[in-house]
């Protein structure tokens, strides 16, 4: 087992000193080449206990306006997988009525595909000042802190939702509050197989470059 987490400096307290941004090569060539696996190359050993809690921990330094903490996390492990898969069948069954076997056998094994799923879920306090947008991209960058620790850390990982992300009986299964939404479903574990690169579209592309409008004399 790994003990990359007893080299981590401690969680730091409210008005400490943190290190100004340096270069870190070794963290930029990583997001160079960042990619993401599928839940079906992933496999044994997961993280362990206090590797998954330091995931988290890193996973939820992100941006949040006025500090609001618009998200929380559900864990999956161990039975609770096959357990959860009961939950899918059930939902599964309830929007296509009648399944073969074999499909059921899908939907209940869906959570067994990767040591540890964690559900990262959207919590917007609607009374709060923060604009729900912007509680909202909290949690989705909370997700993909995530997907990125777990890839540093030497995991392979997937951000998926799935059809079950939206349904109402898996929604009332997890505890999901009115105004609560799944972001995502993280999938976490060893990598059976190295990933290849996927078609990508230039940033060029997709960037402009904002200029003054013209007034005519």
């Amino acid at each position: 087992m790994s003990d990359w987490p007893k080299h981590l400096p401690a969680q730091p307290q409210l008005g400490d000193e943190l290190p100004k941004p340096e270069l870190k090569e070794e963290t930029l060539r990583y997001l160079a080449l960042r990619r993401s696996l599928t839940a079906a190359q992933l496999g044994e050993p997961g993280p362990s206990p206090e590797e998954r809690d330091a995931l988290l921990a890193m996973a939820a330094r992100v941006p949040d306006h006025r500090r609001v903490h618009p998200f929380r996390f559900l864990v999956f492990e161990g039975e609770a997988r096959r357990a959860f898969g009961d939950v899918l069948v059930q939902a599964f069954q309830q929007q296509k009525g009648e399944a073969t076997d074999e499909a059921l056998e899908i939907e209940r094994s869906r959570f067994e595909r990767a040591p540890l799923v964690v559900a990262v879920i959207s919590k917007v306090d609607i009374a709060h000042k923060t604009p729900e947008w912007e509680q909202i991209l909290t949690a989705g960058a909370v997700a993909q802190n995530l997907l990125i620790a777990a890839g540093a850390a030497g995991y392979g990982a997937q951000w998926l939702t799935e059809w079950y992300a939206y349904d109402d009986h898996v929604r009332s299964a997890l505890g999901l509050a009115d105004h609560e939404r799944v972001v995502g479903f993280l999938y976490i574990g060893t990598a059976t197989e190295a990933p290849k690169e996927r078609p990508r579209i230039e940033a060029s592309a997709l960037t402009d470059y904002w200029t003054a409008p013209r007034h005519r004399d």
